[in-house]
């Protein structure tokens, strides 16, 4: 395990089907549900990157019921 002060590992940044992100050091295997965005570097350069793209914490599956038709709109003509 690393120190939580240790930041000389190197990370790539994931994302899960419900476009959750989070971090994975790269000597691991991307676990099963989660893909590669294509980002990679020290800890704290990855999790500013997340910062910057997630910028809807809900999951996707959320948003599309949230932000989907109301139920007034679906009968309106």
């Amino acid at each position: 395990m690393t120190d939580a002060t240790d930041d000389s590992q190197t990370y790539q940044v994931v994302v899960n089907h419900e476009e959750q992100y989070s971090i994975w050091p790269v000597q691991r295997e991307v676990p099963d549900g989660w893909r590669l965005v294509g980002k990679t570097g020290p800890k704290a350069e990855c999790l500013e990157y997340i910062n910057e793209v997630w910028t809807d914490m809900r999951p996707l599956s959320l948003r599309e019921r949230m932000d989907g038709p109301q139920p007034e709109q679906l009968t309106a003509s």
